[in-house]
């Protein structure tokens, strides 16, 4: 079977220290709350301005950007957001826009329009789909069906993992939480690369040589369906991971290949190190809140949930993906 073969990435050197920096954090040493960043009223005043003047002056909402409206205290606290995404643990609330008050198309245009000031908006979708929406389509979670259309449970992983080019950042705005369910864990990838130095140290060697991933489809018809790539890398004195224990496994169910006991093994230890409850902290997503994460340096997890049984008050995020360097297109 052709492979898009990406093992270029993989590293002449291993990380074979434990990394004490502030990134390699455990649970112990986070407050979960400390990553909550309220809004102000002037933030809270600035944001229904927007709504009205997005209602009063129609554009596609790909069009809008922030240097059009009046927002100086909101591209404060998004700056602030951005800074926070870069120092330990890497991920940051917004709490929260006035969704009771606006629209939902308005709100997806405001999501849009600050999320500018974390980064660069990129596709997310191979088709140039920017805006993505996270909801349970109904369909069953497999081969071009994402986890983030379906309900189950996703392990921790970065979002694209299995992509060329991933998001340094991603965003979601929560317009409804499911009924039950659907938690957000997050998990530094410097501390389960430290676990397993310590409890696999043959596992994460079989890591930072390539495996298959399963590529969800997301590639011009004909192209390989498979990617091929390290789990693990270190260069420039950084860590650098693609993690997805899920798509690992589908990527050698797809390719039709028998996963040797070897790599199994590695696999099932990632997923095992990064489960450990000792290494990360859960922060439920509320409705109106803006969560960002430092999709480089951190995993991230959700619980499976249960949706309400009325359609229109069902699960529903909105997420965006944010990298300065590189293409805006999926590829990058």
């Amino acid at each position: 079977m052709e492979v898009l073969d990406l093992s270029h990435e993989e590293s002449t050197e291993r990380l074979e220290w434990r990394v004490d920096n502030g990134f390699a954090w455990t649970r112990s040493q986070i407050d979960p709350q400390s990553c909550i960043i309220p809004v102000s009223d002037e933030v809270k005043d600035e944001i229904l301005k927007v709504a009205e003047v997005i209602d009063a002056n129609p554009l596609p909402t790909l069009l809008r950007h922030p240097e059009q409206f009046e927002i100086p205290k909101t591209l404060e606290l998004m700056t602030e957001i951005r800074t926070r995404l870069d120092i330990p643990p890497g991920v940051a609330v917004v709490d929260r826009i006035p969704l009771d008050e606006v629209s939902i198309e308005q709100a997806i245009d405001i999501f849009w329009i600050i999320g500018q000031k974390i980064g660069r908006n990129v596709a997310q979708k191979w088709d140039g789909t920017m805006i993505y929406h996270v909801r349970d389509t109904g369909a069953e979670y497999g081969y071009g069906v994402r986890g983030s259309y379906t309900k189950v449970e996703l392990l921790f992983h970065n979002d694209n993992a299995f992509g060329i080019a991933l998001p340094h950042y991603v965003g979601l705005m929560c317009i409804r939480p499911s009924l039950k369910g659907g938690l957000s864990r997050f998990c530094s990838l410097y501390s389960i690369h430290n676990q397993m130095l310590s409890k696999y140290p043959a596992q994460l060697k079989r890591l930072y040589q390539p495996v298959l991933w399963d590529r969800q489809a997301e590639h011009a018809q004909g192209e390989p369906i498979v990617v091929r790539a390290p789990v693990f890398r270190f260069e420039n004195n950084r860590l650098r991971t693609r993690a997805n224990p899920s798509l690992i496994k589908k990527g050698y169910d797809v390719a039709g290949c028998e996963m040797d006991s070897e790599t199994s093994d590695a696999v099932h230890a990632l997923k095992e190190v990064s489960e450990e409850s000792s290494l990360w902290f859960e922060l439920p997503i509320e409705r109106g809140q803006l969560q960002y994460i430092n999709n480089i340096d951190i995993a991230h997890y959700r619980s499976e949930f249960v949706d309400d049984p009325t359609p229109s008050k069902k699960r529903h995020l909105v997420r965006s993906w944010h990298r300065d360097c590189g293409r805006i297109t999926y590829d990058g």
